[in-house]
């Protein structure tokens, strides 16, 4: 039977900088604990965002716009522009210069919103989104946090109303409800009870045409390492020869591994295998309320070095290529640096993938990220012990409700069509949970207080520090990410006194990194800075680099090739006794958990 791993203290801090607030007390008094179940209840309410940031927001603004007239004055103005667009182009007398300066928008893409009055419309639809950014941002003494939240929540509302939402308004539905006589609506509507609830066990779910193990993390391999938070896949050589070094990958810990190993023509492991490389990677438990108290140090621990451990004691090499993705990313930055400070050179090479050490631009997720909402997310999660998978997509799937709320919306309840699957949409609705502590202390010590840029960070009873890591880097940026934007995985080049390779690749924080080569439409840019090289900041190293057509992929692995040491015989399959012998197939048993 597995030993659970017994609750650690809450760890001292340092007073290099602004003295982080007292941890909470492990067992609240009656009254504290009357307020976290308060608090709770509030949360419930508004889907786990605290009322107290928006007001925050809305009263600095309020107040300063008040005391605005020069911006009152100029909304005005371009109200009243606004207007006479509206009427210039509804009497047919619009010219070019009419049009709002915008880039085109995926809403209004097809011929149909070209036409009169639906051009009419969707120009001022987007005008009017326009006006509000306008309205919400640049008056004058408004906090910038709160003019990002403002303009966001505007931006939310506006879209809420868009003439794409409604079936009298929106051509495209309009021309597939006079071709199918109205049966578009009627499957839009039996897909909405279903969703709610409502279909009395009439209807079947819709067929799940992805399944792991099936047609998704197909790759072979064994689970060779299993403990109370971690199974540790390692794959099957597919070549004759591979290189001394394995690579250990560390996914994210918020959605299930197979992100990196989805159908075999996209597998990002799969395409590492057949490279040449042994390959391990870490499956994350989906924990339950008898987790909460699982911390990031159980994280770090019971995750990364232990898979560190198991990899080279199974493939008797030296040293790793380590690769951490998005949370994994983080975590396996706070490994790296804990292992430099205390002397451990069994890293290779350390590679992030959309992965951040620094928080202060970490999107628009920090927006909502506050004292207060920390304090309620907390007193949330002290319920049930952990943090549901329904709230973090939820989340989610504001920062970008055009695409993953409003559009899905119009597909399947306007045009009644079937929902759009395709593997990393399984993927993205296979979430897991997170536990109470560990959640509690990623958003204390990194995203609100930024303790790992700013040294504060310990492990053990010690800070650690990014820039003691001394093996070469690779990280790699997305474009479009609006979970870690690139600009701030680019700060490595200011935390890392190690060289660094830097990747910006074109897609978003998923779709970017799954760029698998003969992908259309992918392009990266490449460039190596040494660790005694001036800084650039990443705009002149933007116009600086060149884009390149195709998959940053082959680019990596010829970045470890020339790190790695001569190719030898594959190893084993975990050991043929002790800790690592080979306990089931790939994908295991911790993927499955629901």
């Amino acid at each position: 039977m597995l030993e659970r791993p017994k609750p650690v203290a809450p760890e001292p801090t340092t007073a290099m900088g602004p003295a982080p607030r007292p941890s909470r007390p492990a067992t609240p008094t009656f009254h504290q604990a009357m307020d976290q179940a308060a608090h709770a209840a509030v949360a419930k309410a508004t889907s786990g965002l605290a009322p107290s940031v928006l007001g925050e927001a809305w009263m600095d603004w309020a107040v300063h716009m008040a005391v605005s007239p020069g911006k009152q004055a100029e909304l005005m103005g371009k109200a009243i522009h606004n207007a006479q667009t509206f009427w210039a182009q509804a009497l047919g007398v619009a010219t070019p210069e009419t049009a709002p300066n915008a880039p085109p928008d995926r809403r209004f893409a097809s011929y149909a919103w070209q036409r009169y009055p639906f051009n009419l419309w969707s120009q001022t639809h987007l005008r009017n989104w326009q006006w509000w950014q306008d309205a919400m941002q640049g008056v004058h003494g408004v906090a910038p946090p709160h003019e990002d939240l403002m303009a966001f929540i505007a931006g939310l509302m506006v879209d809420s109303l868009s003439p794409s939402n409604f079936p009298a308004t929106n051509p495209d539905v309009i021309a597939a409800t006079q071709a199918e006589a109205g049966q578009n609506l009627v499957r839009g509507a039996k897909n909405l009870a279903r969703d709610l609830g409502f279909s009395g066990g009439q209807s079947q779910p819709d067929p799940q045409p992805f399944a792991v193990g099936r047609n998704l993390a197909v790759t072979p391999g064994k689970v060779v390492f299993r403990n109370t938070l971690i199974e540790l896949i390692q794959y099957s050589p597919s070549t004759k020869t591979v290189r001394p070094e394995p690579i250990l990958i560390v996914p994210a810990w918020i959605m299930k591994y197979y992100i990196l190993d989805l159908s075999p023509g996209n597998s990002f492991v799969r395409y590492l295998v057949d490279q040449g490389f042994t390959v391990f990677i870490v499956s994350w438990k989906n924990p339950d309320a008898s987790d909460r108290d699982l911390g990031m140090e159980e994280y770090r621990s019971l995750g990364v070095m232990a898979a560190v451990d198991a990899a080279l004691a199974i493939t008797k090499s030296s040293r790793l290529h380590a690769v951490g993705y998005c949370l994994g990313g983080t975590l396996l930055a706070i490994a790296a640096a804990a292992m430099a400070r205390d002397g451990d050179t069994r890293l290779a090479t350390v590679s992030f993938l959309a992965a951040q050490v620094d928080f202060t631009e970490a999107g628009p997720l920090r927006l909502f990220i506050n004292e207060s909402e920390v304090t309620l997310i907390e007193d949330m999660m002290s319920e049930t012990g952990f943090l549901s998978s329904d709230q973090m997509v939820g989340t989610f799937a504001l920062l970008r409700s055009r695409d993953l709320i409003w559009g899905p919306a119009i597909r399947k309840y306007l045009l009644g069509e079937s929902d759009r699957t395709f593997d990393l949409m399984a993927w993205n609705s296979d979430a897991t949970r997170m536990p109470y502590r560990m959640h509690s202390q990623y958003l204390r010590k990194l995203f609100l207080n930024n303790d790992l840029a700013e040294g504060r960070y310990r492990v053990g009873k010690r800070a650690i520090s990014v820039s003691d890591i001394r093996a070469p880097i690779f990280a790699v940026g997305t474009e479009d990410d609006h979970v870690a934007p690139w600009k701030s995985v680019y700060k490595f080049h200011l935390f890392a006194d190690a060289d660094t390779t830097f990747v910006l690749t074109s897609g978003g924080h998923n779709a970017g990194i799954v760029s698998e080569p003969g992908h259309p439409n992918r392009h990266f840019r490449i460039a190596d800075t040494p660790a005694d090289a001036p800084f650039r900041d990443p705009c002149e190293w933007l116009d600086e680099t060149a884009p390149q057509d195709g998959s940053w992929w082959p680019a990596f692995t010829d970045w470890l090739n020339a790190r790695s040491g001569d190719p030898v015989a594959p190893p084993p399959l975990g050991t043929p006794k002790g800790h690592y012998v080979a306990l089931c197939d790939a994908p295991g048993t911790y993927v499955m958990q629901k």
